[in-house]
Parts: structure tokens; sequence; C-alpha cells
């Protein structure tokens, strides 16, 4: 789990962090607008289990960064 405080270290310092954590983001507005419809088409819930799939990934390898900082930030 990333603490705010690694999350805001890694979002000033590390640029594919940051552009990981604007493609979540995108995904996560993507993903409400979906949601906030009151009916879903077959294409609606093909593209929302997309983008929960993408988020995943994209979580994933975020939390891969943070790890890797965090283990150098113990190895100094």
């Amino acid at each position: 789990m990333i603490t705010p405080e690694v999350r805001q270290s890694l979002l000033a310092m590390d640029p594919e962090f940051r552009r990981l954590a604007e493609e979540h983001t995108n995904c996560e507005t993507q993903l409400e607008q979906i949601l906030k419809s009151s009916y879903l088409s077959s294409e609606d819930l093909i593209q929302e289990s997309n983008l929960k799939k993408i988020k995943l990934r994209l979580k994933d390898r975020m939390e891969m960064i943070a790890a890797r900082h965090l283990h150098s930030q113990l190895m100094h």
C-alpha cells in the first residue's frame, strides 16, 4: 500500500509514476461516467470491465515503483 507521503514524493520526482497516476485517474473518471448512466449497454459493460483491468495493471505498476523506491531508501 502506497502511503500518501510516498505517493507525493513519487509524483514530484518520478515521471513514470506521475504518468501512471494520471492514467489511473483518467480511467477512474471514465469509469465513474459509465456508472452514472441509468442504462448500461453491452459496450458500456465491456468498457467498464476493460477500464477496471487497466486500473489494476496501472496500480500494480505504481506499487512496484513505490516498493523499489522504498527499497532504495532503506539501502541508503
